[in-house]
């Protein structure tokens, strides 16, 4: 056919509509075969999963003090957490072109607050982080730390995807109050329950529960933004339910669902630059500084590994070796955001597992993650609305993008090789089972090489996952050895 001759009758647009000129060019949205209709529904969809950060974050670092009985001020640490997210989320989705939202990590926060805050002073901790977050830095502009990511073969990776799954499926159970921890007091083996009696009770539990047969129905029928619809529907529901049954504030959690009010607050940047680089030394000396920012960098390292890989492979932008392109960018982003966190008191912030809620919603782009940083910006000023979603209308959200990443990775592990079948197994296990990404790779990474080894096939075996492992076993050695 002549470049000039007519196209044929039956062809079709690119697949996720016609492209919209510069924008669809630039973030290759129907290369991806997305649309900008999917991408923001998919941005906002990230953006509610995971606003309860805003909450969540100022009172983790909020409860705790530091070596001389400070507190950091809640309204101050608000705008501090949504303006970091905002930053990192909307750099990732500009540069590094993947749905992947950042914000304050959960569990490094509290690292920060319970273990580095009581030595030193928090300007003193957070320049701990900076630090943890400029080396993060450094691995990614040497390599290295995109050579172990190279490193871990393919169906390990498939573990870490699984794990995910499985572990946000758990925290969609265990925030919507579905699943509750037992208490020591009950004096049970039985670590959770099935509500918080072992009975389904309350309205908020009910919410959830319809909150996700909604959510999953309209996955079934293929309803075009079935997550974020479900989110809304179930909001106002409980706004309605609230208010007419006047359940009270402790059965919602971090979030009630009432209307504020008012809907606008002023930020407050207090804490905007309030870091010491190196103070902490001076408090704690050398060698245990050295291993608080070790014990930072460890976490957000491979945290974000496993968050990128699951949620990359979840969008289909792996490539045929499992590989991420332009992985290098996004890990510098993540280095960033780990050093920018610190810098603004907010703690290290890292990729979120709960972007899959994005890529359940059909984003495949940093479209979706330009959409997710812009909302942290309204937040900043619109935080009472972000706030009135609770967690029993967000987090049927992640019970469905629990189970699609689970069914779409589970049956590419070659289960007859016990040398790989059995360090995915315990990776994707031990990630809900310990409530840590970090735990899951590190002890998937150390069987892997032990059996590998055990086996005769330590050749097979990089250089770089040996070291990994060995870095990881000296992690879990350091409260023995004194050094914690």
């Amino acid at each position: 056919m002549s470049p000039t001759a007519p196209a044929p009758v039956d062809a079709r647009p690119p697949l996720g509509g016609p492209p919209a000129a510069g924008l669809d060019r630039y973030f290759r949205i129907s290369e991806r075969g997305s649309s900008i209709p999917r991408e923001i529904r998919g941005g906002l969809a990230t953006f509610f999963a995971m606003a309860y950060i805003i909450v969540l974050n100022p009172i983790i670092l909020g409860s705790a003090t530091d070596k001389f009985h400070h507190h950091l001020q809640g309204g101050q640490l608000v705008t501090a957490t949504a303006v970091t997210a905002a930053f990192t989320t909307l750099l990732m989705g500009v540069i590094g072109n993947v749905p992947v939202a950042l914000a304050a990590g959960l569990g490094v926060n509290t690292v920060v607050a319970l273990q580095l805050a009581p030595r030193m002073s928090w300007a003193d901790a957070m320049g701990m982080v900076v630090l943890a977050g400029l080396a993060i830095m450094l691995l990614v502009a040497t390599g290295l730390r995109e050579r172990v990511m190279s490193a871990v073969p393919l169906g390990l990776r498939k573990g870490i995807a699984i794990g995910i799954g499985l572990f946000i499926l758990l925290i969609g159970l265990v925030d919507s109050g579905f699943v509750t921890r037992i208490p020591d007091a009950a004096h049970t083996t039985v670590p959770v329950q099935l509500g918080s009696d072992g009975h389904l009770t309350g309205w908020p539990v009910l919410i959830f529960v319809l909150g996700t047969l909604l959510t999953l129905g309209l996955i079934i029928r293929k309803v075009s933004g079935a997550i974020l619809i479900s989110i809304v529907t179930m909001t106002v529901l409980a706004v309605v339910v609230d208010r007419v049954a006047h359940v009270p504030a402790a059965n919602w959690g971090l979030t009630v669902p009432k209307w504020p009010g008012d809907p606008v607050a002023n930020p407050d940047f207090g804490l905007i630059g309030k870091v010491s680089l190196f103070g902490g030394f001076h408090e704690v000396g050398v060698l245990t500084g050295i291993l608080f920012v070790f014990t930072v960098l460890l976490s957000c390292f491979f945290d974000a590994m496993g968050t990128i890989l699951g949620v990359s492979d979840e969008a289909g932008l792996l490539n045929e070796k499992g590989d991420l392109p332009g992985m290098s960018k996004v890990l510098m982003i993540d280095g960033i955001a780990t050093a920018a966190g610190g810098a603004t008191s907010s703690s290290a912030n890292t990729c979120f597992v709960e972007s899959t809620a994005g890529v359940g919603e059909g984003a495949r782009t940093g479209l979706a993650s330009v959409v997710t940083g812009l909302m942290f910006v309204l937040a900043l000023f619109l935080s009472p609305l972000a706030e009135m979603v609770p967690a029993q209308a967000a987090t049927p959200a992640l019970v469905a993008v629990g189970f699609l990443i689970l069914s779409g990775s589970i049956r590419e592990i070659d289960w007859s090789d016990y040398t790989l079948a059995i360090p995915a197994f315990l990776t994707m296990v031990l990630m809900p089972f310990t409530y840590s990404i970090t735990n899951g790779i590190g002890i998937g990474f150390i069987t892997f090489c032990v059996l590998r080894t055990v086996a005769g096939r330590w050749r097979e075996v990089p250089v770089a996952l040996y070291l990994v492992a060995a870095v990881f076993t000296f992690y879990y050695l350091m409260p023995a050895l004194g050094l914690v």
